[in-house]
């Protein structure tokens, strides 16, 4: 099988991965952003550590709500954000990645029919933004920004340093607009997106990459509900031969075939059915007329029991349900079958079948060529809905070999080591994923001819992403490009238009005015340079007009030697010149090659150079400028939007910055005044250190701390706390300090004197085994031991008359300070080498007696010498006969070349 090499990109990823880098460097991190979870995980090379995790939130859970909330000015995310919903169901966002991009009319029509009570206002592009409890107003932008912030620190926690390299997965159906913004948004919170990746082909390099595929390509379906949306993706595995260092080896591949999709079912519109059929239950309850659909209180904590019920009837025949102070202080309890709960949901079952249907009819393929239907997502849990997938199917079992929460995010992981340039991954697989919409251009301009090629198709449907496009159109003046999706019929959820963005290229009318009055060979162009990234985003990144014009040039003659062969030359060259034309290029290669071939000219004879003029054709590119000027919803944030939101979120990182820090010296407070007052009354010891009236007083002020920090100290700023721990400590780390050196002291007096004891026996040994030791730095140490045996013994004796309660007269630290400085001294004595001994000179004699020895070895081994060569000379003649055979048979072998 050969490799998709026209549909792709090959990417290596690996399970075991070797680095180069320092490991703060190359750790990476990838987020699974879904409607209503998220998802992370961090690729981090470390000693005894997994290479790829999922990384845990506070409540060490390995999925985190994905919510933001904005409560009293201050930032919450995730967990926290989660915690206040019941109470403050309006300062909670929730669906925010599902709100991006969209105009305004639909974010409502959305927010209305989920029941999110939150204020929902439009911005100047006409989207929809949010009003906090301040009244300051948030882009969508912003509040996704959030929620990044908050999965990069997760990712920052799990490695241990900061991680600002991640890849993000979207689902198939985010369109352009989407994927603009969703990246304009990880910006704003610092984070780097190496790419977007489309949801189903993470969960397939995560099927795959520990798999091999040489002996059998197979095709598989990958069936993800999640809580917004579904959709069914179907991926080819394969492999093909190539070549790595001199060996074959069978590198494994997939390609994504088609995906299809319902951007509107999801466990989330289940959970809205049952919503809806306790609040009738729960309505009839109190008749009067009164809907508890308008509290949004209320709401919110139907909505977060009836997802439990959910979940229990996942496993359950019947799940109860049950509410405290629904509504006016009123209990809501009742139960649900699993019978019931599928008859309320009946219509959606057959819809969950309809991406498969797609997938299959588009593709050509029937049920059995399909190897495994692999489910992923939250809500295929659901039995009815894999029992509808089995019927439909034929097949007793499902395919469930991925994690249904977490394949999505470590696929991505894969992905985001693969791009990381610290990352080395030892196995391969190769990535093929499409765009999931075809797009089409369009020229609008004065004078613009409309023809076919005005609207011209420029990536078909499930192109490979990746890759750079090129366009050419005829035309003399400024004009704009738009793109649009391919189909005015399939367009992302909540666009109206299939026009997507605009831009406007300036610079051709004034190129075409300056060489238009030139002769020109053929009509002016413009270029178009278009590029599909791996995220999957279309953009126009530049234009150039080229011009082509010909023009009478005088070039020198090729300079010949023989006069009347020039004169001859001259005569043809004009009448060439007269009656033909030449290339620009041809003519420059002709020249170029004339110079270098004729002999340099004397300067007597350079004045009988003779220059001929020529017909020669030029290109100039020039380029042209482009901007774009996309309005609506659908645009990005301008220059001018994003600074404005730069700097709220920089506020609220400032608050949350000084929050963390009030609740840290909160806690460090309370916790001393708690440590404290326990010691006082359980530490015995504590009564030796310090005097009544002292204790009494200490106690007083823990207590005055106290009633403050629970009644005046809810809204405290940090500083005051840090005042008030500074108080306390002041009286108490006294008392701490003498309660340690209690035992500290007189441990580290005891060690003062063990080592002055071994050091005589240190003494000793130098004089016994290190005899050319200096006695001068020998007798050093020894007094040097002297002063510091002589004031241990001084400050233990002023020690013994002072009370204990009071400061001590010296600390175990003065002590164990002398007795690092005695034991630098020794090692220093102690590194002292031995010094070398002397070579004494050899008597006159003994010299002679050498030389003569050394005559004597010489002449024996010349002597040697002389034989080998003879010996060497006798084997010589052998060798010379076997030269001229080899000779013999290497001559008619080069006879046969020439």
């Amino acid at each position: 099988m050969a490799p998709l090499r026209t549909s792709g990109l090959l990417l290596l990823l690996a399970a075991l991965a070797v680095v180069v880098v320092p490991p703060a460097e190359a750790a990476v991190a990838s987020i699974d952003l879904g409607s209503e979870w998220l998802k992370v995980a961090a690729v981090h090379l470390a000693p005894g550590r997994v290479p790829i995790a999922v990384a845990i939130n506070e409540m060490s859970k390995r999925k985190s709500p994905a919510l933001a909330a904005l409560a009293d000015g201050n930032r919450l995310a995730g967990e926290e954000a989660a915690g206040i919903t019941a109470r403050h169901p309006s300062k909670v966002f929730a669906r925010a990645r599902d709100l991006l991009a969209k105009p305004f009319p639909y974010v409502r029509s959305v927010a209305e029919s989920l029941f999110l009570p939150y204020d929902i206002v439009p911005d100047a592009r006409g989207a929809a933004a949010v009003r906090a409890d301040d009244g300051q107003v948030y882009t969508v932008e912003e509040i996704v920004a959030i929620v990044l912030h908050y999965a990069a620190g997760l990712a920052d926690a799990h490695v241990g340093a900061p991680v600002r390299d991640a890849v993000v997965a979207v689902p198939p159906y985010f369109g352009q607009a989407e994927r603009r913004a969703l990246t304009q948004a990880a910006q704003l919170a610092g984070v780097n997106v190496l790419a977007l990746i489309n949801e189903h082909a993470g969960a397939a390099l995560q099927y795959g990459i520990d798999k091999d595929f040489s002996n059998e390509s197979r095709h598989v379906i990958f069936y993800d509900m999640g809580a917004g949306s579904t959709y069914a993706a179907l991926v080819y595995y394969s492999a093909y031969k190539a070549k790595e260092f001199g060996k074959t080896v069978s590198v494994n591949q997939f390609q994504v075939k088609d995906v299809r999709w319902d951007s509107k079912l999801g466990g989330l519109e289940m959970e809205m059915r049952l919503v809806n059929y306790f609040v009738d239950q729960f309505n009839k309850q109190l008749g009067n007329g009164v809907d508890i659909r308008q509290s949004p209180k209320a709401m919110a904590k139907l909505k977060k029991q009836v997802k439990r019920t959910k979940e229990i009837l996942s496993a359950n025949t019947a799940a109860p349900i049950s509410v405290e102070s629904l509504y006016n202080d009123l209990d809501f309890r009742s139960t649900i079958t699993r019978e019931k709960f599928e008859e309320l949901c009946e219509d959606l079952w057959e819809q969950a079948l309809t991406p498969v249907k797609e997938v299959l009819a588009h593709s050509g393929m029937k049920i059995d060529d399909i190897y495994a239907v692999e489910l992923i997502g939250g809500a295929t849990r659901v039995p009815k809905l894999q029992a509808k997938l089995q019927e439909f199917l034929g097949r007793s079992d499902l395919d469930k070999h991925l994690d249904a929460d977490e394949a999505i995010v470590l696929g991505a992981s894969l992905h985001a080591a693969n791009l990381s340039d610290g990352i080395k991954l030892n196995r391969k697989l190769g990535m093929i994923d499409g765009s999931t919409y075809g797009f089409v251009f369009e020229i609008n301009g004065p004078d613009y001819v409309k023809d076919e090629s005005t609207d011209q198709l420029l990536v078909p449907r499930m192109k490979k992403m990746g890759i750079k496009m090129f366009r050419s159109i005829r035309h003399t003046k400024d004009f704009d490009v738009s793109i649009s999706y391919e189909k005015a019929s399939e367009l992302p959820p909540g666009v109206t238009s299939h026009k997507f963005v605009e831009y406007s290229v300036s610079g051709l009318t004034d190129a075409s005015e300056k060489y238009g009055s030139r002769n020109l060979s053929a009509p002016i162009k413009a270029n178009l340079h278009f590029s599909l990234s791996r995220s999957g985003i279309i953009s126009l990144d530049r234009a150039e007009a080229l011009i082509e014009i010909t023009e009478w040039v005088e070039v020198p003659k090729k300079n010949l030697t023989v006069e009347s062969n020039s004169t001859s030359q001259n005569l043809s060259s004009e009448a060439g010149a007269a009656n033909g034309t030449s290339d620009n290029k041809e003519t420059e290669s002709s020249d170029g090659d004339a110079n270098k071939s004729s002999a340099p000219l004397d300067e007597s004879n350079a004045q009988d150079i003779v220059t001929e003029k020529v017909l020669k054709r030029r290109t100039f590119r020039v380029p042209l400028k482009v901007v774009e000027k996309t309005g609506g919803a659908g645009s990005i944030l301008s220059k001018e939007l994003y600074s404005e939101a730069k700097i709220r979120l920089e506020a609220l990182d400032k608050k949350d910055a000084e929050r963390r820090r009030t609740a840290e010296l909160k806690n460090n407070l309370e916790s001393y005044i708690y440590s404290m007052k326990e010691k006082l009354e359980e530490n015995t010891e504590i009564l030796i250190v310090s005097t009544e009236q002292e204790r009494e007083s200490f106690a007083e002020k823990l207590n005055e701390v106290q009633d403050w920090l629970y009644m005046d100290g809810e809204d405290a700023q940090a500083n005051e706390f840090k005042e008030h721990l500074d108080q306390l400590k002041a009286i108490g780390d006294p008392i701490l300090f003498r309660l340690s050196e209690l035992k500290a002291r007189p441990a580290a007096c005891e060690n003062a004197r063990l080592y002055l004891g071994e050091l005589q026996k240190i003494v000793k040994n130098w004089e016994s085994y290190k005899p050319w030791l200096p006695k001068k730095r020998v007798d050093e140490v020894v007094s040097e031991a002297e002063k510091v045996k002589t004031w241990l013994e001084e400050k233990e004796a002023i020690q013994k008359s002072t009370p204990v309660y009071s400061p001590p007269a010296f600390t175990s630290e003065e002590v164990y300070e002398k007795v690092l400085d005695l034991q630098d001294k020794v090692s220093s004595v102690n590194r002292i080498p031995k010094p070398k001994p002397k070579i004494e000179k050899k008597p006159p004699k003994e010299e002679e007696t050498a030389n003569k020895e050394k005559t004597a070895s010489s002449e024996s081994e010349s002597k040697e010498a002389e034989s080998t060569e003879t010996s060497s000379e006798s084997a010589a003649p052998e060798e010379s006969q076997s030269e001229p055979q080899k000779t013999d048979d290497l001559e008619p072998e080069a006879h046969d070349e020439l």
